[in-house]
């Protein structure tokens, strides 16, 4: 089958191969026919070596499609269902499982460390999958439970999203920061999770929702979201002034992944407010504070991962406010390309010419 390869952490481009075959089908597993992967700024970050990952591997974490087979022990999906991919799956039995903080097991991460792929005839002939899964292919073997039924009216490029980016970025809103209606709110970095940021924030009544980027096009992507007002990063200082009067933003969203703008962030929130960091930054990109200015500002630092919540009620609720129209899903997508064409939808991510790419596999 063919799929998209990565040969070594930091090359810029892809290979699309025809030699490549996906394994570690058998009891407990199921089989994919990927129908459509988004590409999510993770994956340039695994590319680049931000985000730990082994080479050679197969980018895509965002992904939908149809069951072609599953294995022994398997029951809550069969042959012919449409699924999401979930890459951060919960066991239910490990103590964070057991706590109801099921986004932080790490029995899904545990088996990313096994290839999910072959080379017929390439060297090495391992190719591992990005964070356990790998949906740059024509199809991907995962755990059972991985594979998340999704309704019949439910687009597969949709439901992709609904995979990652719009989990995220909702549920940092909705979930880990608790927007409060009436709040005020700033969201630094307005690609395709901060503008899903934007759009939970409004769906839990924000009164005014400052988007922060230096992309022109992204900014204006955010007004179509939800943001009351867009501004370059050297303009936020004012809108603090203007909105706040100075004293702060209620609630402020780190959705880029770095120390920089993760301390702007805390400048930028209110004493007693809410800093929520959502980005995936690297290992070594150390974010600091004072102690005074902790214990004095008593302002909350909150990192949300995958969403900060249980994540198949977060795809339940994604799809349940996309249906009553109160958050635009197809809209997140602002090109769509073959497999053959995913060097230049990395290319236009990296610019931030693209807000969302739907990969049509």
């Amino acid at each position: 089958m063919r799929a998209a390869v990565q040969h070594e952490i930091g090359q810029d481009k892809l290979e699309v191969l025809d030699d490549v075959e996906a394994v570690g089908f058998g009891p407990g597993k199921v089989r994919l026919r990927v129908r459509a992967a988004g590409l999510c700024h993770s994956d340039l970050s695994a590319m680049s070596g931000v985000l730990p990952q082994p080479a050679p591997f197969v980018p895509g974490h965002e992904g939908a499609g149809e069951v072609l087979e599953v294995g022994d022990g398997v029951t809550g999906v069969k042959p012919g269902d449409r699924v999401l991919v979930c890459w951060l799956p919960s066991c239910g039995t490990c103590p964070s499982c057991r706590r109801g903080q099921t986004q932080l097991c790490l029995a899904g991460l545990a088996a990313a460390g096994a290839p999910n792929f072959r080379r017929a005839g390439g060297s090495p002939s391992d190719v591992f999958g990005f964070a356990g899964t790998g949906t740059f292919a024509e199809e991907v073997v995962v755990g059972a439970a991985c594979a998340v039924p999704i309704p019949d009216d439910v687009p597969y490029e949709i439901a992709a999203l609904i995979g990652c980016g719009v989990t995220t970025g909702l549920g940092a809103a909705l979930n880990t920061a608790r927007v409060a209606a009436g709040s005020s709110v700033a969201v630094i970095g307005c690609g395709g999770v901060g503008v899903n940021t934007i759009q939970g924030a409004r769906a839990a009544g924000a009164a005014q929702i400052v988007a922060v980027d230096p992309v022109a096009s992204r900014r204006d992507a955010a007004l179509r979201f939800g943001a009351t007002e867009a501004v370059a990063p050297d303009a936020l200082a004012d809108a603090k002034q203007r909105i706040t009067g100075g004293e702060g933003f209620d609630y402020v969203f780190e959705v880029v992944g770095k120390s920089a703008t993760a301390r702007t962030a805390y400048e930028t929130t209110r004493r007693g407010g809410t800093l929520c960091v959502v980005g995936a930054g690297a290992l070594d990109d150390n974010f600091q504070v004072s102690m005074f200015e902790l214990f004095f500002d008593e302002k909350r630092i909150l990192p949300s991962l995958y969403g900060g919540g249980d994540v198949l009620r977060s795809y339940e609720r994604a799809i349940a406010l996309w249906r009553a129209g109160r958050i635009d899903l197809a809209g997140l997508i602002t090109h769509r390309v073959p497999l053959a064409g995913i060097n230049d939808a990395l290319d236009q991510m990296r610019t931030g010419e693209a807000l969302r790419t739907c990969v049509e596999i």
